[in-house]
């Protein structure tokens, strides 16, 4: 086909809703992974703190791996590889419950806590340990200290990381394509496919993710603004 038309695209009710379908599941897994990937950076960064060389060895190792090796390679591990080895009724629940979906939200989300963990630990290293001494000092064990001292600190100082790397989360999403989850990137190549107006589409997708993006970073923004104590944030 010759000649530039956005509308061949837009004015199809198809199209739209295989691409508004590929939107809302994008959401799903991107969400979906964010929460886990925070909760078990919680956790992570729990053990990381407590006593004992063996929890610390332990989170370093799991770290390392998914730093180290690209998520593309952990998703395909996870459907192509671990999917295949599991009982056969966990099997057969999760082909009739869009394992897709739950393989990529498994993938992303357990491979993003890796940096959440990192950049949390970061954030609280940075506070200075004459803060802990002070809290001390007024009253405060170990445990309160923490919570109403060091770690609002340590998470606003984490909080410009933790917005990139939710971004780099988002982004990611669109690996699923490579394991058959029906998210955003999936539904422009079956656009594509039936349309064969390639530019339109992937012009349409890049501005869809780009949008995204800035609002995930306009957000972060504004609560760096909001956790700064010179504009009434947490002191």
């Amino acid at each position: 086909m010759n000649g530039f038309d956005l509308g061949v695209v837009l004015s199809n009710p198809e199209y739209v809703s295989m691409l508004l379908h590929g939107l809302e599941m994008t959401f799903i897994i991107a969400i979906g992974s964010w929460l886990l990937a925070m909760t078990l950076a919680i956790v992570l960064l729990a053990i990381r703190f407590s006593p004992g060389p063996v929890g610390h060895r332990v989170v370093a190792a799991y770290v390392s791996y998914h730093r180290n090796v690209p998520t593309l390679v952990q998703l395909m591990l996870w459907y192509f590889g671990i999917y295949t080895i599991l009982p056969t009724a966990v099997s057969d629940w999760l082909a009739y419950n869009s394992a897709e979906m739950v393989f990529a939200i498994l993938g992303l989300g357990l491979c993003q806590a890796a940096y959440f963990s990192e950049d949390m630990r970061s954030g609280l290293r940075s506070v200075s340990a004459g803060q802990m001494e002070a809290a001390q000092a007024l009253g405060h064990g170990y445990l309160s200290a923490m919570r109403y001292v060091v770690a609002p600190q340590g998470i606003r100082n984490a909080l410009p990381a933790l917005v990139n790397h939710s971004v780099s989360l988002f982004k990611n999403s669109s690996l699923a394509l490579v394991i058959g989850a029906p998210e955003l990137t999936h539904a422009i190549k079956e656009v594509e496919n039936l349309s064969f107006r390639t530019f339109e589409i992937y012009l349409i997708g890049t501005v869809i993710y780009l949008a995204i993006s800035l609002v995930i970073m306009w957000v972060g923004a504004y609560l760096c603004w909001r956790a700064d104590p010179a504009n009434g944030g947490a002191r």
